[in-house]
This record gives C-alpha cells, structure tokens and sequence, in this order.
C-alpha cells in the first residue's frame, strides 16, 4: 500500500509518499508560504529536487499540487490517486481524549478542535491539512497519529501540576508531552539495536533539535517528558525558554510594559539558545561556530543546554530506578557529536564510556559508547514519517 504522510504547519506542509511494504519513500517534497505567494519543493526517488514557485492561498491549492506532482506523467510515482491507499496525517495535541492513533471520523475531527486551545498554532493548522486532502481524496481512508498519544502512560504522578485540583477538573491543564512519534520510534528501533524485547527496557530518548524534549520510557511505555501542557516546557531550546520560575512573568512584565501576549512572544520566540547567545542564533551549528571564535554567549548558551539535558536525563534514570539505553535523535541529537560529548561528561557516574571517533560520525545509526559501558548510548535518526505511515497500515 501507498501512503501519503501529511505534516500540516499553519503556513507550510510537508509530504511523504511512503511504500508500505517495503517502506521505501517514493516521493517528498514542502510546500511553503501558504497563503502569502506559495513554493513547491518535490523530489521523486532517484530524481532531482526541484522547486517552482505557485500560487497557494489556501492548504487546498496546496494539496492539489502536491497530487499533481505525484502524478504528474514526466516526474511522477503513481499514475493515479487510485493507488494511494491512505493518508496519514501528524496531529499535534489529542489532550486526553486520543491514547492512540485512530481512524478520522466527523467524531474525531470535533475532538481534534476541541484541542485546539491547547495547540493554537497547530491544531487548526492540522485540521486545514485534513479537511484539504478529504476534500480532494473523499474516497480515501484517513488516519490522526497524535504527538501527544505515547505520552498517555505517563502516571499522576508525571503529569499533574502543582495547582489547584480544579483547575485539572475544568480545563484539563496537566503535562502532556510532545515528540511523542519520534520518541516511540527511537525507543524501539534502540531495543531491536540490543536485541532486547521492548518491554523489558528502561531507554532515555533525547529528540534535540530547535524544539527539544527527552522521554523516558520503561518497559515500552513512556512514564515521563520534558515537555507538559504545551511544548514551552522542559529543556532550553532553539527560540524557547524551557523551565523558568514562573514569577519571572510577572517581574519581566512590570519592568518591561508586556501583556501576556508579548511575554509569551519573549518565551517562545526570543528565548532559548537564541536569547542565551544574545540573540547570535538559535542554529547550533552557528553557535558552535562562534563558540571556536570565542563568543562568550555562544558558549554559555551551549553549556546551558547541554547541562539541562543531562539533568532531565538523570531525573529520568532515578524515575525508572537506572537505564539501560540513552539514544539521542533529531537534527542536534544526531548531527553533533560536541554537544552529545558535553552531556555525557556529566554521566560519567552511569558507567558510561564514550567512543571518541565514533561520536564524530553525524547523521548516522551508531553506538557511541564503548562495549564495556554499563549504559548502551547511541545515535538513532528518526523518522517521524514512516513511523505515521506504520500507524496509518495498521489501522486501515
């Protein structure tokens, strides 16, 4: 079966259409600048990637061409909407309602909206991306694989907050952790690695890249994240802050004139690696740069971050009572070996020993720790897409 994987943003989509049998990736490609002026980038197998430039006032147009170029007679992969099977689409946030993913009935999308307070920059992005494809592909069955959904195992004790009970009972505000695709991906790709069953392992997943979070998952089921009711909580990131004391709102807001709109635009936008490296960059590899340069702030932002992944990672390892694999993933995760190294030179207590040439290697499936480590640390790439297209067969 053919499956055509959707990753809808509020002004940006991107695509997969993915073989199911032998998962092979017949095509891919982006549309950007929906509803601005629009682009389409697509590469079928083997080809080139090209990009040309149309008009996309809506996700709609957008869809359109991406079926054209799917089809299209010259650079197409399949002759017909006729032979993609499914759809499978990234939701964000599925709140409480959605543990798994599920087949998209008129039940499910009004489930989906109701979420949407909870994801205002992405769930109605996520719906307009489902709506498009059902208004163009009706005859195509259609799949909701939910960021949130892996998270659902998390017991009171991870997700609750601090805060008066009511507030969970009225509005359901509690930690529901993000990355939960590429968190279930990695955690089992790690224990097919070691040969181990999935059910009988403690992994650490750390998914860093310019949105960070860190998982741990204990006998195939996430018992904790980083990240909680939105994906702002948890690590220091590209743009986002991560934990704060929460009265620094309101000291910044007195000082500063914002609302809580303009603070939130602080916390999300301005903060992170980038307001760590006074405002250099939120791009690690611009940051490593300037660190070798003897940028100060580049190089504060760097022990910043690579100090708070290795706190979560070791509030993780007591929350499972130890671990047996750290696995890290995602554009930082598998593209820097510096920043990997920094993080474990605070886990020398796990018995871990790391393999100096093999953490040089980027973008590749390794083991950076030595055999005679207690802990298994590897480098996982993930694969978000393939992991929905799975999702997407098993369902329909």
């Amino acid at each position: 079966m053919n499956v055509l994987v959707i990753n809808c943003g509020s002004s940006s989509l991107k695509f997969q259409l993915i073989n199911s049998d032998t998962e092979q990736v017949l095509a891919k490609g982006l549309c950007e600048r929906i509803g601005i002026d629009g682009s389409l980038t697509y590469q079928p197998e083997g080809g080139e990637k090209v990009k040309s430039d149309k008009p996309m006032p809506t996700h709609t147009e957008a869809i359109q061409y991406v079926i054209d170029a799917l089809t299209d007679a010259g650079t197409g992969v399949v002759k017909s909407l006729d032979e993609i099977g499914a759809v499978g689409h990234r939701v964000v946030h599925g709140g409480e309602k959605f543990a798994s993913s599920v087949v998209i009935t008129d039940e499910v999308l009004q489930a989906i909206e109701e979420c949407n307070d909870l994801a205002p920059l992405h769930n109605p992005a996520n719906l307009i991306g489902i709506n498009a494809c059902q208004k163009l592909m009706p005859g195509t069955p259609m799949v909701a694989v939910f960021d949130t959904a892996f998270h659902q195992t998390m017991p009171e004790e991870a997700y609750m907050y601090g805060l008066p009970y009511e507030y969970y009972e009225k509005y359901k505000v509690r930690r529901y952790g993000f990355h939960g695709t590429s968190h279930s991906f990695v955690s089992k790709r790690a224990a097919e690695i070691v040969g181990k069953p999935y059910e009988e392992l403690r992994t650490i997943v750390c998914h860093l890249g310019n949105g960070a979070s860190i998982c741990a998952v204990k006998n195939g089921r996430s018992v904790d994240t980083s990240m909680g009711l939105t994906p702002l909580e948890g690590l220091v990131m590209g743009t986002r802050s991560g934990d704060i004391d929460p009265a620094i709102m309101e000291f910044i807001a007195k000082k500063e004139g914002l609302d809580i709109a303009g603070l939130m635009n602080m916390l999300n936008k301005k903060s992170g690696v980038l307001g760590l490296s006074n405002n250099l960059s939120s791009d690690f590899r611009d940051l490593d740069a300037g660190a070798k340069e003897g940028n100060k702030q580049a190089a504060v932002a760097l022990k910043v971050f690579a100090y708070r992944v290795a706190k979560y990672v070791g509030a993780y390892a007591a929350a499972m009572n130890g671990v047996d694999v750290i696995a890290f993933t995602a554009g930082v995760g598998e593209n820097s070996g510096p920043v990997r190294a920094d993080v474990l030179g605070y886990l020398g207590y796990l018995g871990i020993e790391v393999d100096e040439e093999a953490n040089n290697t980027r973008g590749e499936e390794i083991t950076i720790s030595t055999p005679d480590s207690k802990v298994k640390v590897m480098v996982i790439p993930t694969n978000e897409e393939l992991a929905i297209a799975r999702e997407t067969v098993a369902l329909v």
